[in-house]
């Protein structure tokens, strides 16, 4: 195999933390394109590649150096059988084929309920799969769309986390799921792909999902409840909040007066499209702060400023926003700002900015200003 410099003019490497190797370099005139001779090196390249511009004449090689690490299966398989179990008992509840027993409290709840799925009681949560189903569904292919779009630039980062929580404590039975991104960042286009890939495989999703619940749902006219749509939890109904997209989706679908009553599909349908908007808030490390920064580089921190000022003013009618901003700081190590990549200062190319549009109009479709009425 020819060595990297028989096709640059010039080009430089580095070695990232030890695990990867970055050749970076302008191309000779005769091999921008790519020549035949480059497409067949670029083949055989036992790594990732990718160019810098859209012209084509700036290449990126990027090599794993370090032995891949041992993933720990068992631990990635345990958490996603626990939510299985946890998003069923969710979706048992919402088909009112089992409801919980005993204390509900946050720590009799989750007692009760470990108690019952031990003794067999899981059985009567399997009519739960028309929501854990499809819910399950969008975060798969969320969290799957950004490993794959790590592994496109040869990013060593772990299998999905899914975060099981006892239906006591959430009424969705789940704090959805995250992957471990375990190397430096190289530059903003391999940090915007990454980013916008999992909210639009999950938008995709969501709304195929959204639209065949939709088709379930019924309108219950002449209600006393002033709501667009609802949902029954334990014999209590629960007022759910619109997006732009939902809103108009609904009252095509379901046309009529009175509030839908959504089925356990549309559900789990309006949770993707709200869990999708909720990543794509251009704070510190979710994924509208990794697409943003990789659209605006340090004036993401400007914009998200902006949002955490407006989450704060609707906080006034939907606490769970004055949550989220507390959490957003910590997971960003007490800043809403995004971190630095290794190489700020290069723009990313044109399909990266219409990745980046795209989230933007995701983000304005799914985004519900008051997710839960009173």
């Amino acid at each position: 195999m020819s060595e990297p410099g028989h096709f640059f003019a010039s080009w430089r490497s580095q070695t990232l933390a030890g695990s990867r190797l970055v050749i970076e370099g302008a191309l000779r005139a005769e091999h921008r394109g790519p020549s035949p001779a480059l497409r067949e090196w670029l083949a055989r390249w036992p790594g990732a590649w990718y160019w810098a511009d859209d012209a084509r004449s700036r290449l990126v090689l990027v090599q794993g150096t370090a032995p891949a690490r041992p993933e720990r299966w068992l631990w990635h398989g345990a958490l996603l059988l626990l939510t299985i179990i946890t998003t069923l008992a969710a979706g048992a509840i919402l088909t009112h084929a089992w409801r919980p027993t005993g204390a509900f409290g946050p720590l009799g709840g989750v007692a009760a309920f470990i108690e019952a799925v031990r003794d067999g009681g899981w059985r009567l949560l399997l009519p739960g799969w028309s929501f854990a189903g499809p819910l399950l569904a969008i975060l798969l292919v969320h969290e799957a769309a950004h490993y794959l779009a790590a592994r496109r630039y040869a990013i060593d980062v772990s299998p999905p986390y899914f975060l099981p929580v006892p239906p006591s404590l959430s009424p969705i039975g789940t704090l959805g799921a995250f992957i471990r991104i375990r190397t430096p960042v190289y530059d903003r286009r391999q940090l915007l792909d990454v980013g916008a890939a999992g909210p639009l495989a999950g938008f995709v999703v969501a709304l195929a999902v959204l639209a065949w619940g939709y088709g379930d749902s019924i309108r219950v006219p002449g209600s006393e409840l002033h709501a667009p749509s609802l949902v029954a939890l334990v014999g209590q109904p629960i007022v759910i909040g619109d997006s732009l997209l939902t809103a108009v989706l609904r009252d095509w679908i379901v046309p009529g007066a009175g509030p839908v009553v959504l089925s356990p599909a549309a559900f789990a349908g309006w949770v993707g499209m709200f869990i999708t908007a909720l990543n794509l808030l251009p704070l510190s490390q979710l994924d509208g702060g990794h697409v943003l920064y990789g659209l605006a580089g340090r004036r993401q921190v400007a914009v998200a400023l902006v949002a955490v000022a407006g989450l704060l003013w609707l906080g006034r009618e939907a606490p769970v926003w004055w949550v989220l901003v507390a959490l957003s700081f910590l997971i960003g190590d007490g800043r809403w700002a995004h971190p630095a990549v290794i190489v700020p200062g290069r723009p990313v190319l044109r399909r990266g900015v219409l990745a980046g549009v795209a989230c933007a109009v995701v983000f304005v479709l799914t985004f519900v200003p008051v997710p839960f009425g009173r």
